[in-house]
C-alpha cells in the first residue's frame, strides 16, 4: 500500500487520461471491458477478501482496480497513448515510471494469470462461434422447439 501512497496525487491526472482513452473509439472494446469488469467486482457484495476484514478488504479491491488498469494500457496502441498524454500534459517519463511502480508492487502470479485473460476470452469467444451454443441457447431461451436444447442431457 505505501508504494501507492506517491500516486495518489496523480490519481485525478490518470482518471483523465483513462476516460479519454475509454472515449477513444481507437480503443479496442475487449480492452474497455476490462474496466467494465474491474468496476463491477467493486460493486459486487462478495469479494475475493471481504471488505470487513481491515486493511486487507480494501486491498483486494486495490489489486483488482490497478490490475485492470495495467491490462488496459497495455492492449492502447502506443501512438494513442503518447497523443492523450501530450493531449493532457502528462510527462511520459513519470507516466512510465508510475506504471512501472504499480507493476512491481502487484503480485507475479496474479498479473500472470490476468495477462492470459483476454487471450482466454478470444479463444473462448472463437470456440462458442464455431459451435452452434449460441442458437440453441438463444432457442432454449426463447422456448422454441426447433433448435431446442432439450435432447440433451449434458
Amino acid at each position: 500500500m505505501l508504494a501507492f501512497l506517491p500516486l495518489a496525487s496523480r490519481i485525478p491526472m490518470y482518471a483523465r487520461l483513462i476516460w479519454a482513452l475509454i472515449l477513444d473509439d481507437r480503443i479496442p472494446v475487449g480492452r474497455k471491458a476490462i474496466l467494465g469488469g474491474a468496476l463491477g467486482y467493486l460493486f459486487l457484495a462478495r469479494d475475493v477478501v471481504p471488505d470487513e476484514i481491515p486493511v486487507l478488504g480494501g486491498l483486494d479491491d486495490i489489486v483488482v482496480v490497478a490490475l485492470a488498469i495495467d491490462l488496459f494500457l497495455e492492449g492502447v496502441p502506443t501512438l494513442v497513448l503518447a497523443e492523450k498524454l501530450e493531449t493532457l500534459g502528462i510527462d511520459r517519463t513519470a507516466y512510465e515510471d508510475d506504471i512501472a511502480t504499480i507493476r512491481r508492487v502487484m503480485p507475479m502470479p496474479v498479473r500472470r494469470i490476468i495477462r492470459r485473460l483476454p487471450e482466454a476470452f478470444r479463444i473462448l469467444a472463437d470456440t462458442i462461434g464455431r459451435s452452434d451454443l449460441g442458437p440453441r441457447v438463444r432457442s432454449w431461451i426463447n422456448g422454441d422447439s426447433k433448435g431446442s436444447m432439450e435432447g440433451s442431457n449434458a
